[in-house]
């Protein structure tokens, strides 16, 4: 079963617009909008449908905004009267604290099947790192309180699926979700993990060193902005991010109503592969695969061999060959050069390139945006090809 486009065409820019003349501006005010109450993806995708850009969404009249599918009168005078620039600036320096980097849909760097779901997000969040081997994905999901043949098959499966190519994604969460990253981790492959609350606040907070560890080896990710708590509401709207970054969705234990089985019903919605792994009839943490096996919503899956050949992959993906760099200016050519695979402080970039700071960061951006160079914590950049 393989994904189909639905609202997002690359070609184009997709429902969220093309990439914006000035993209560090463009930024601020799609990050502002995210910070207006009652204003989610969806209706940041009809803005941005309506007037172009997210700039020129914030300076509407509320007589124009009400015109825009799903926004009524007083989501339309929130848009209109915001005027928090500090909150948006304010999300900017949490980022460079904690390392994280904004990837909007408009970006070439956001994940292409996230662009196909129903109600993608605007933006991500992502402390770690995105590569073109991550379109080759699975996500490994279940309960928070799974039995050891729960833990040891999610692990197995991961780590299994991490040693033929395979990112393993899934949710941070007590039990299966953290077997499944760990089983990745340790079959030396790449795994994401989609939280339920900004990059910078992991929970749960046990897991700290497990993110940390996440992190080298791929990424942590959020649509929420930074700082944003742990909500219940958060979670079920994270799980479309879950199965939307996967080809399939692999149910390893679930009781019969949980947020592993929002996910698979999500996936189905999302034309994805849904997989479960039978249990036995009398635990009650079977019980969720084995009714989605039951109604033929999901495919018995009985090894990792299983899920390769569910995904019509008879033997490891091969890593897409990246493409060659764009084309760069005077200035972003300097920088480049200038840079090195190991982090380097903004202050010797300017030693050895004779640039102002200002000057630097603006082209660094440019870099970014272009996919060539990540920015850490501290004003520290390196060049990524």
């Amino acid at each position: 079963m393989t994904a189909e486009p639905f609202l997002f065409d690359e070609d184009e820019g997709g429902a969220f617009g093309a990439a914006p003349d000035d993209p560090a501006e463009e930024l601020r005010a799609l990050v502002a909008l995210t910070l207006v109450p009652g204003v989610g993806p969806g209706r940041i995708r009809a803005l941005l449908a309506r007037f172009g850009s997210a700039q020129a969404a914030l300076h509407a009249p509320v007589a124009a905004l009400v015109q825009v599918p799903g926004i009524g009168m007083q989501t339309a005078r929130r848009i209109a009267a915001f005027d928090d620039w500090d909150a948006v600036d304010a999300q900017f320096e949490r980022a460079e604290r904690v390392g994280a980097t904004l990837i909007p849909a408009w970006d070439e760097r956001f994940p292409p099947l996230l662009r196909q779901i129903y109600d993608p997000p605007a933006l991500l969040w992502v402390r770690g790192g995105l590569t073109p081997a991550d379109d080759n994905a699975v996500a490994i999901v279940g309960t928070r309180r799974p039995t050891d043949y729960g833990l040891r098959t999610a692990r197995q499966f991961a780590a299994a699926l991490a040693r033929e190519g395979m990112t393993v994604v899934s949710g941070l969460a007590y039990g299966i979700d953290a077997a499944a990253h760990r089983g990745a981790l340790e079959g030396g492959g790449r795994t994401l993990a989609v939280l339920g609350s900004g990059v910078d606040r992991i929970y749960p907070s046990r897991h700290e060193r497990l993110a940390r560890a996440i992190m080298t080896q791929g990424a942590l990710l959020s649509e929420f902005p930074l700082g944003a708590a742990p909500d219940a509401p958060n979670f079920p709207r994270r799980n479309r991010l879950i199965s939307g970054l996967a080809r399939a969705v692999l149910i390893v234990e679930a009781y019969e109503s949980g947020g592993a089985l929002i996910t698979a019903r999500l996936a189905l919605e999302q034309n994805r592969e849904v997989l479960a792994i039978p249990g036995a009839l009398h635990n009650p943490a079977s019980a969720g695969p084995n009714r989605l096996i039951r109604d033929s919503l999901a495919r018995l899956v009985c090894s990792p061999e299983d899920v390769l050949e569910a995904l019509g992959l008879g033997r490891a993906p091969t890593v897409p060959e990246p493409p060659p760099p764009p084309p760069l200016s005077g200035l972003e050519r300097q920088l480049y050069d200038a840079l090195e695979p190991e982090p380097i402080h903004i202050d010797v970039l300017c030693e050895r390139t004779g640039l102002d700071p200002s000057t630097a960061l603006v082209y660094l951006l440019q870099l970014e945006f272009k996919g060539l160079v990540r920015q850490l914590a501290g004003k520290q950049f390196y060049r990524l090809q």
